[in-house]
C-alpha cells in the first residue's frame, strides 16, 4: 500500500517515511501543500499522513483539496495541542490526528488501524436502518440524518456512533472504543475518543452521547 507523507521538516520526514517502509508499506515523501496536493492526485495514496504547518497552505487547506475529488484516509500531525485545531482538522475529513511529539511505534498502529477501518468499511454492511429518536443511522449507506437533515459525520466519527449504538446504552470505556473502533490495543489515544465525541455533540447535540465521568461513554436517552 502506498502512503504520502507531506511534512517539511525533513528529519520527521524521514524517519516517518524509513519507519513506513520497514512496515512494507511504499512511501512518498512532500514538503509543503501545493506539493502534497499534487502528489496526492498524481500518485493515489491509500493514506495521506499529513502536518498541520506547511510552506505555501497549511494542512487545513491541504486536507480540503486532497478531499475534494476523492476520499482519502488522513492522519493529521500537529504541534498544536488545541482543541479547535483538532475538530477542524476532523470536520476536513482527517481520520485521525497525532500531537508532536509522538513515538514512531504508536505512528504504524495509527496508520494500520485506519486502514484496516477503511478495509472493514468496504465490505457489505447490514442493511437495517436503526431510528433511536430523531436520529436514523443508516449503515449500509454510512449515512445519518437528524430531524430528516442529513448529517456529514466523518468515518471515524460514523464508526464510533455504530459501536455506542450497538451497545444498547451500555456504558463503553475508552480503551474498549479505541479498541473496538480504531483497532488500538495497548490503550493509547484516549484523548482521541474524547475529541471525536465533542466533534459528534456539536454536529448531532449535547445528547446524543452521555458521559459516564471516569468510566467512559454511552449513548444517550434519545427516546
Amino acid at each position: 500500500m502506498r502512503i504520502l507523507v507531506i511534512e517539511d521538516e525533513d528529519t520527521i520526514a524521514g524517519a516517518i517515511a524509513a519507519r513506513l517502509r520497514s512496515e512494507g508499506f511504499d512511501v512518498d515523501i512532500a514538503d509543503d501543500g501545493p506539493s502534497g496536493v499534487e502528489a496526492a492526485e498524481r500518485l493515489i495514496p491509500d493514506l495521506v499522513v499529513l502536518d498541520l504547518m506547511l510552506p505555501g497552505f497549511d494542512g487545513f487547506e491541504a486536507c480540503r483539496r486532497i478531499q475534494r475529488h476523492r476520499r482519502v484516509p488522513v492522519l493529521m500531525l500537529t504541534a498544536k495541542d488545541t482543541e479547535t485545531d483538532m475538530l477542524v482538522g476532523l470536520g476536513l475529513g482527517a481520520d485521525d490526528y497525532m500531537t508532536k511529539p509522538f513515538s514512531q511505534r504508536e505512528l504504524v498502529a495509527r496508520v494500520q488501524a485506519i486502514l484496516r477501518r477503511v478495509r472493514d468499511a468496504s465490505e457489505p454492511a447490514p442493511s437495517a436502518v436503526v431510528r433511536i429518536g430523531d436520529i436514523e443511522l443508516d449503515r449500509a449507506a454510512r449515512r445519518v440524518r437528524r430531524a430528516d437533515a442529513e448529517v456529514h459525520l466523518t468515518p471515524t466519527e460514523f464508526d464510533l456512533l455504530v459501536c455506542l449504538v450497538a451497545a444498547n446504552g451500555a456504558v463503553l470505556t475508552r480503551d474498549q472504543l479505541l479498541r473496538d473502533v480504531w483497532g488500538y490495543r495497548d490503550g493509547s489515544g484516549a484523548r482521541t475518543v474524547d475529541s471525536h465525541v465533542r466533534a459528534m455533540r456539536r454536529k448531532l447535540g449535547d445528547d446524543v452521547i452521555r458521559t459516564v465521568h471516569a468510566v467512559g461513554y454511552a449513548i444517550g436517552d434519545l427516546s
